[in-house]
């Protein structure tokens, strides 16, 4: 199955026609302009001077048109003081423009005096852009409209937010103006805009009947006080679809106070950030009903889906749904709260009722508040299909639920809480690749950063762990074999019953239960070949340390290996080897294990004895050459370098670290496929994680969840293809003050290399991984022995062309030569919806392999066109001497990432 990320605007009609505006709303477009308002500054002044012929192009624009704030020559910047829309104008800030409002005080006085002050009042700056008592106006374009909310306001010492937590602070309240404010007006239309740093509530809809605000963005931090995305005030059909919103107060509140009913309101397809969440309330005294959020994302709000009154502002809220909602890094996913203030006072008892919650799935427990006012007025709600993982704090009092049909989960317990209804088994909606980046830059930004590249939607969409995993076969010539790895047994928690136990402690011999787990490796694959067993084998082990390496060579029956204990520290299988180890000492450590093994385990053991060093492949303590193994609960660690990791510190460990860089591999899958690992631990530090296919063109897939990985240098390398899901890749910073997580080879025809998705990028606070200078990764250049990418000034006469194997270059024969096959061997690396370090290089988090002028050097490619544009560079025609038809199209990413965020 294909996971879609959330509907585009093209799709959004057809949604509509079930939402509760009872307006028919379509995608809004600009109307014919009347005039266009060049910029005359590249920057913002304290007041500027543009708020005369701005309001003059608007008060002299026929109704139907638009008046344009359009660039100069190397101009972009208006700053203004107050603007007043008028009947049927639309203001349009053009892509590449911003529209400042003036950071001075008295521009918005009412008067007063006020504005810029604290008092009991509050009421005394007008906003920066007002539309009264008018109809069919609106503001539209690519442009940004800035309030300059952190700016230090024009003669005071303050900011207009520092203003307002002074306010806090004093029991009093700020005199600051809002951002756009629509007051008694008709069919007020937003689209496309960025509105930022709003000094108080970015757009406020008062007693409006009619407003489509779509695709816009608002961006404003979240510890600015007060700082309302969009707030509907008794007001009535409004649609808010397609917008991306974070700000340091509510993301929306729909509010209903002494000036009526606020009522059809549909909120589709958004993506909410930092913020207060999706709020009705706290005024609800002029009722609010009708009310439909459908398709909505929500990550690193505090509150998630909210209605909040009390007694002193309560009234009756009613007929509301709330369809499709993913939230992750929300503290309290569900909350409906009828003591908002608890110190409130009043007779305005607040009524929740018919309150629908249909599919909403939470990826974090957090809290789940649904409290009623008393007894005689509990809140009537529904779930169907509310799903909040983990172990969530349940807050619920006063309340009458209905469950089912879908899952329901946790099951509300609480004080007076009366359920109906019966909910079934299930995980609740896929939130998977629903939570979409905020889009960073705005039309006017400078390009994005080239050397972190962001997919886009439909790129993202491709990446879903059922599409990067259903494909088998030969690279090129791929076949779909569909496989879901979280249906698996190993994932579902399902008990599983052994066919042979590893236990340190017990008594062996009766060939079931063995002392180590080789040993009973060994039993498995040896029964299997004399009975001709295809059925898979389950070894449990038992807590301890295990020091021995594993073999698991290929087998018709797959083999599965688990721990008992969910804490997969307390089983581990660890061994001292690295690639520097001469095939001799390794025999005379290693051999005995392998003594009476099976003749296929022997052999595995016998590629490696006679070499003069094992090299990085045999420095592995875990080899997996058998189709289908699993592991759960259990660490695999290679313990060159490492001491004692358990129980030491990270300052300890460095202490005493060796010195020496040897790679040393804690696990690899060499040539097996869909091969799958649950709560497993991978330790090392140089090459800690192998994944290769151990044939060209073959195509192996492994998936890990719940995973740890960690290592400094190339941790997690090779050509297969993998997909980590909610597992920690941690950095380490003791041995070196570089690191490189992934070092992928995938080949340029490979559909898929390695794939992180809702992972944590982490570090050990080490000196060297404060430094902020790590690397997600460098693609391998895997077997060249020069490089068409540069010169080499070490070589005098230095050449690299492209041959039938490579040659390598050196100051006695400096023409080397470099095969298709490693060209080829490009390295692909997708994260996902993932959290990423301080230790990371904010501004190049990945490296070229090596550095210019080396022989070992490539420059990092982000995509098929990076590919495709060096090989050009370096004098390589990709057609005539590589045989390819074209230049790929679609652009395919190698290296990008999507709605990660930064620590």
């Amino acid at each position: 199955m294909k996971h879609s990320l959330y509907l585009i605007a093209g799709m959004a009609v057809a949604n509509l026609a079930v939402a509760q505006d009872a307006r028919k709303v379509i995608e809004p477009k600009a109307p014919p302009v009347c005039a266009a308002v060049v910029a005359r500054a590249s920057a913002p002044a304290a007041r500027g001077d543009d708020a005369a012929r701005i309001q003059r192009a608007i008060d002299d624009c026929p109704a139907g048109k638009t008046v344009r704030l359009a660039p100069g020559v190397e101009k972009n910047a208006f700053t203004s003081g107050p603007l007043n829309l008028k009947s049927g104008v639309t203001l349009q800030v053009d892509g590449g423009v911003t529209l400042y409002a003036s950071t001075h005080p008295r521009d918005y006085d009412h008067g007063q005096k006020t504005c810029g002050t604290i008092d009991q009042s509050g009421k005394g700056c007008r906003p920066f852009i007002s539309a009264d008592r008018i109809e069919g106006s609106g503001i539209m374009g690519e442009g940004i409209i800035d309030g300059r909310g952190g700016q230090l306001m024009d003669g005071k010492t303050e900011t207009w937010w520092q203003l307002a937590r002074r306010a806090q602070k004093e029991r009093a309240k700020q005199n600051v103006p809002r951002l756009i404010e629509v007051n008694q007006s008709r069919e007020f239309t937003m689209h496309g805009v960025t509105l930022r740093n709003s000094p108080n509530f970015h757009v406020v809809l008062s007693q409006v009947d009619g407003a489509t605000i779509w695709g816009i963005k608002i961006d404003t931090p979240h510890d600015a006080r007060n700082t309302d995305g969009i707030d509907p005030i008794s007001s009535r059909n409004i649609t808010i679809a397609h917008s991306f919103i974070r700000t340091g107060d509510d993301n929306i509140a729909i509010k209903a106070g002494s000036k009526g009913r606020t009522e059809n309101i549909s909120v589709l397809n958004n993506h909410f950030y930092n913020g207060h969440g999706m709020s009705i309330g706290s005024e609800t005294d002029g009722g609010v009903r009708n009310v439909l959020v459908d398709n909505l994302s929500m990550d690193g709000a505090t509150s998630g889906l909210r209605i909040k009154s009390d007694v002193s502002r309560g009234g009756e809220v009613g007929d509301v749904r709330y369809r499709n909602v993913c939230l992750r890094n929300v503290r309290a996913p569900i909350e409906l709260n009828t003591r908002y203030d608890p110190k409130a006072t009043g007779n305005r008892i607040p009524l929740y009722r018919d309150i629908a919650f249909e599919g909403v799935r939470s990826l974090m427990p957090g809290r789940i508040i649904i409290s009623g006012y008393d007894a005689l007025h509990p809140i009537a709600a529904r779930l169907d299909n509310v799903v909040i993982d983990g172990n969530p704090v349940l807050q619920i009092a006063h309340a009458k639920l209905a469950l089912g049909p879908g899952p329901v989960s946790p099951v509300p317990t609480g004080e007076n809480v009366a359920l109906t209804g019966a909910s079934t088994a299930g995980e609740g909606i896929n939130c998977e690749l629903r939570f979409a980046p905020f889009p960073e830059r705005a039309a006017s930004d400078s390009n994005p950063n080239p050397h972190r590249p962001q997919l886009t939607t439909a790129q993202a969409e491709r990446y879903s762990y059922n599409e990067v995993l259903k494909y088998t076969g030969t690279i090129g010539r791929e076949t779909v074999d569909s496989w879901d790895p979280l249906k698996d047994t190993i994932a579902t928690g399902t008990d599983l019953k052994p066919d042979y136990i590893v236990d340190a402690s017990a008594k062996t011999g009766d060939r079931k239960t063995f002392a180590t787990a080789q040993a009973a490796i060994n039993q498995a694959i040896t029964d299997a070949a004399m009975t001709g067993r295809t059925a898979r084998q389950y070894i449990q082990i038992k807590p301890g340390t295990y020091r021995e390496l594993l073999y698991v060579p290929p087998s018709p029956a797959p083999i599965t290996l688990y721990g008992i204990e969910a804490d997969a520290a307390k089983t581990r299988i660890v061994a001292d080897l690295n690639a520097g180890t001469s095939g001799e000492t390794y025999a005379r450590n290693f051999g005995a294990q392998f003594k009476d093994a099976h003749p296929s385990i022997v052999a595995m053991f016998d590629s490696l004895k006679d070499k003069p060093t094992v090299s990085t492949p045999g420095s592995t303590i875990a080899w997996i050459r058998n189709a289908g193994f699993q592991a759960k609960n259990i660490t695999f660690e290679n313990a060159w370098n490492r001491g004692d990791t358990v129980t030491q510190t990270p300052a300890a460990i460095t202490t005493q670290l060796v010195q020496t860089f040897n790679q040393a591999v804690a696990l690899t899958v060499d040539g097996a496929d869909r091969v799958q690992f649950e709560n497993v631990r991978f330790l090392g530090f140089q090459d800690t994680l192998y994944l290769t296919a151990g044939t060209p063109g073959k195509l192996i897939r492994s998936f890990f969840h719940h995973s740890y990985i960690e290592g400094d240098t190339d941790f997690i390398f090779g050509d297969g293809t993998a997909y980590f899901l909610k597992s920690e890749i941690k950095s380490r910073g003791a041995l070196k003050n570089y690191s490189y997580i992934a070092a992928p080879s995938t080949h340029v025809d490979a559909k898929f290399g390695f794939v992180f998705n809702e992972c944590k990028f982490t570090h050990d606070s080490t000196p060297n991984a404060l430094a902020g200078k790590f690397h997600l990764g460098r693609q391998w250049f895997r077997g060249q022995r020069c490089t068409p990418y540069g010169a080499v000034p070490s070589i005098p006469g230095y050449s690299c062309s492209l041959g039938a194997s490579d040659v390598q270059a050196s100051v006695e024969s400096p023409a080397g030569s470099i095969s298709k096959g490693v060209i080829e061997t490009v390295g692909k690396v997708i994260i996902l919806n993932s959290v990423i370090g301080p230790h990371i290089d904010r501004n190049r988090p990945w490296h070229d392999w090596n550095f210019p002028g080396a022989r070992q050097f490539r420059p990092a490619q982000y995509s098929s066109d990076d590919f495709w544009n060096n090989l050009t560079k370096a004098g390589i025609d990709p057609v005539r001497q590589l045989g390819y038809a074209a230049r790929k199209m679609p652009v395919e990413p190698f290296l990008g990432e999507f709605n990660t965020r930064d620590e």
